[in-house]
């Protein structure tokens, strides 16, 4: 099994990869859109207000009729649900308020049935500080499962639980230190998010044994492949030096220690091999990978060299917000995720067009804009008053026809936008609730400016309720929610939206059955137009004499552009308004797709 060691090795590598990849049939995710469920949210079935098994087998059809291929279900795996289910205290049960692997089987067989694939949300660069195997690594300096977990003594100089004491200066990524003191044994275990979460050891050998064995236990059951939270955190650079440290800020960066470290291609390569290969089925492999760069991520999703399928990236969420600035100009010392501030389209387009066109003959892209983790898009980049119903479409157009893999996050098919919560009580999200309190605390931050990032960019607009009907709690439970439904769901729901001449569902399937019909769509060369623009998105795709024309206007005003030469008399494929020549001026928040032949 080969691995990357240098820069020209990984040249090579790709180089001649490439022209083995482009004569390689389709895969079949090619043409394929993939639905994330959030269990915990979707649907109720027993009046408990948290979703389950059952609530999902009963929506099923909704996304039959909705056409897509795929659904990633987020963990429902045991779990003291410190994080939602991304903190896994057993692999190989479930948590109890979602259902029985009874439960569980049957669900998969109604999803086969109707041709819909199942992918697990997998979590292995951490478990939970309840797993039997991280109770067993603190319970004593020489346990057996002491080396599956990262231990650290203090730093030298200080004694355990002192200021300063902790081995390395990172901060996690859910607020406060990445390590925390096991006063029993006097060291320290690393853990990159919540203190709940520590981080596995990857260099041990026996840590990968028990990941693959359980990851083949799961695909034995049928299950169709894996969403792999974080999976490019599990090399880290094991002196796990201190990171930079900004101005102002409590903690250092470690990230340069652990994204994508020394031993990630080896890892994914070694983790193909001991679980994917030699299947015989149509599977999928997606890693989660926050910070990734593209030229990585070429590496990652390479065929030829037997890693990941396809990438989860996030540079065009984070880059086209550029960090605030305070009064003089300067950034702001505090986490500036938190902080709000406009989208910035031509970074968006620069950001999506560069992983566009590397990835174009080798590797591939999964395209989102919505997910559990981040802000409704409609909302974040759209107008989610005057224009829901036409930003959301305009979105959804634009991304879907892209070149890669569309993911459509539960809600996002009706228009759901971020909630309006009042007071941090109503927040369930760790990583929130976790930053109010820092932020409050050490920089100063008024409450209720903090308040308004959350409700502007907290993961728990993503988290509230699917909205079905216009019912109490929105149909989603008899019971009590677990959070509160959003406000708005007497106008906002399945029903309401399906029933309507201007359906955002409706929009959506016809964009699936796009892909999946349409060649052009799935295959075809991406070429950005007008990159500077700060308004209008048009690209074109391209497969031999076939073309589309892609254009979209990003914003609450018409937009007039010239169109290039040989498309007046292009014929409409789809629109989000009525029907228009593609010379048209683009009102607000159309998209239009047009197609002619250039033989």
């Amino acid at each position: 099994m080969s691995t990357s060691t240098d820069d020209t090795d990984r040249t090579e590598d790709t180089d001649q990869a490439g022209s083995a990849a482009t004569a390689q049939p389709p895969a079949w995710w090619s043409d394929a859109v993939v639905y994330q469920i959030y269990p915990r949210s979707f649907a109720d079935s027993d009046g408990d207000g948290v979703g389950d098994i059952g609530g999902i087998r009963s929506r099923l059809d909704h996304l039959v009729d909705l056409g897509v291929d795929v659904v990633w279900l987020s963990p429902i795996y045991a779990s003291p649900q410190f994080d939602n289910g991304y903190d896994i205290s057993d692999y190989r049960s479930l948590a109890p308020e979602f259902g029985t692997l009874d439960e569980f089987d049957a669900m998969l067989a109604e999803m086969h049935e109707r041709g819909i694939k199942l992918v697990m949300d997998l979590v292995v660069n951490h478990t939970s500080h309840e797993h039997a195997w991280f109770r067993q690594s603190r319970s004593s300096l020489d346990n057996p499962k002491r080396d599956w977990y990262w231990w650290r003594r203090p730093r030298e100089g200080f004694a355990p639980g002192e200021p300063g004491a902790e081995p390395n200066n990172w901060g996690a990524a859910f607020a406060g230190s990445a390590w925390t003191l096991d006063e029993s044994t006097g060291e320290y275990y690393l853990h990159l998010f919540a203190e709940q979460q520590p981080d596995l050891n990857w260099e041990n050998p026996e840590v990968r044994d028990a990941v693959y064995e359980m990851m083949n236990w799961w695909l034995d059951r049928g299950v169709d492949g894996f969403r792999m939270d974080v999976i490019n955190f599990i090399s880290k650079d094991v002196a796990l030096p201190d990171g930079p440290k900004r101005e102002g800020a409590l903690f250092g960066d470690g990230h340069a220690s652990y994204i994508s470290g020394p031993r990630i291609h080896e890892f994914l390569q070694e983790m193909h091999a001991r679980v994917f290969e030699g299947r015989d089925a149509d599977l999928i492999t997606v890693g989660e990978m926050p910070g990734v760069t593209v030229e990585d991520a070429r590496l990652f999703t390479d065929p030829a060299r037997k890693e990941l399928d396809m990438v989860f990236q996030f540079e065009h969420i984070d880059v086209p917000f550029p960090a605030p600035q305070d009064d003089e100009d300067e950034p702001f010392g505090y986490d500036p995720k938190w902080h709000a501030h406009p989208l910035d389209l031509v970074m968006l387009k620069r950001s999506f067009g560069r992983w566009q066109d590397e990835l174009a003959d080798v590797g591939w892209n999964s395209l989102y804009l919505d997910n559990h983790d981040r802000p409704r898009v409609v909302s974040r980049y759209g107008n989610d008053r005057e224009f829901r119903r036409a930003s959301a479409t305009a979105w959804a157009t634009i991304l879907h026809l892209h070149r890669g893999t569309p993911y459509v996050y539960q809600g996002e098919e009706i228009g759901m936008t971020n909630v309006s919560f009042t007071s941090i009580d109503q927040f369930r999200d760790i990583e929130a609730l976790g930053h109010y309190a820092q932020d409050s605390e050490h920089f100063g931050t008024d409450p209720e400016i903090m308040l308004a990032s959350l409700r502007a960019k907290g993961r728990d607009n993503a988290r509230t309720p699917v909205q079905w009907d216009g019912g109490e709690n929105a149909g989603f439970t008899t019971g009590t929610p677990w959070i509160e439904v959003n406000d708005n769901w007497r106008e906002i729901n399945v029903a309401a939206d399906r029933a309507s001449e201007d359906s955002i569902f409706e929009h959506f399937r016809r964009l699936i059955e796009l892909r999946h019909t349409d060649q052009t769509v799935a295959l075809g060369r991406f070429a950005m137009l007008e990159p500077e623009h700060p308004r209008l998105y048009a690209f074109t795709r391209t497969l031999g004499d076939d073309q589309l024309l892609v254009m979209g206007n990003m914003s609450d005003d018409e937009l007039r552009w010239d169109v290039p030469g040989g498309w007046a008399d292009a014929t409409l494929v789809l629109g989000n308004y009525d029907d228009a020549p593609a010379t048209a001026p683009l009102r607000p928040w159309e998209a239009r797709i047009h197609r002619r032949r250039t033989a």
